[in-house]
């Protein structure tokens, strides 16, 4: 045997190709001021965390935090915790976009240990394509859906229109 296993997670095996399939991964810090009474980072703060890679995303992208924030909503967010966060834990949060909705579209995240790979949660949130002057949602613009799909170097899936306007 060559050796103990690569990490792996829900996702498959955590290794070179991790890159592929996340193609952002935004470096977290965990601060004193994140964790609860008992030494674990408290449940709300996940959703800064996902903020974080979501703005790494975009630059990565070439956008601008502000000009990306400005078009959309967060519409939901899901968290599977996998194991606790403490103070001093390095970590990186990938993050990717799943699938393109008519009005909305779903990015997916992992977050883990650096070093060791150890799984900490992986989340969906679903952001609404929104008109602030409007204060409506406005369709996914086909350029955007091809620029994404460019960067990941992937087709990234559509789905079907829910009851939400998709």
């Amino acid at each position: 045997m060559s050796g103990p296993p690569a990490p792996y997670d829900s996702a498959g095996p955590i290794g070179s190709d991790d890159r592929l399939r996340y193609p952002v991964e935004a470096p977290i810090e965990v601060r004193f001021r994140d964790l609860d009474p008992m030494g674990h980072v408290n449940n709300a703060v996940y959703l800064t965390y996902l903020e974080v890679a979501r703005a790494h995303y975009w630059r990565a992208l070439g956008l601008t935090e502000t000009s990306a924030i400005r078009t959309y909503v967060l519409a939901r967010a899901t968290i599977d915790f996998r194991s606790p966060l403490r103070l001093g834990d390095d970590l990186v949060c990938g993050v990717r976009v799943e699938s393109f909705g008519v009005r909305s579209f779903t990015m997916g995240y992992r977050l883990r240990e650096r070093k060791g790979g150890r799984l900490i949660a992986t989340a969906t949130t679903v952001q609404a394509r929104f008109d602030y002057e409007a204060q409506e949602t406005r369709p996914v613009e086909e350029e955007s859906k091809r620029l994404i799909r460019e960067f990941e170097k992937r087709e990234i899936p559509g789905r079907r229109s829910g009851g939400d306007g998709g």
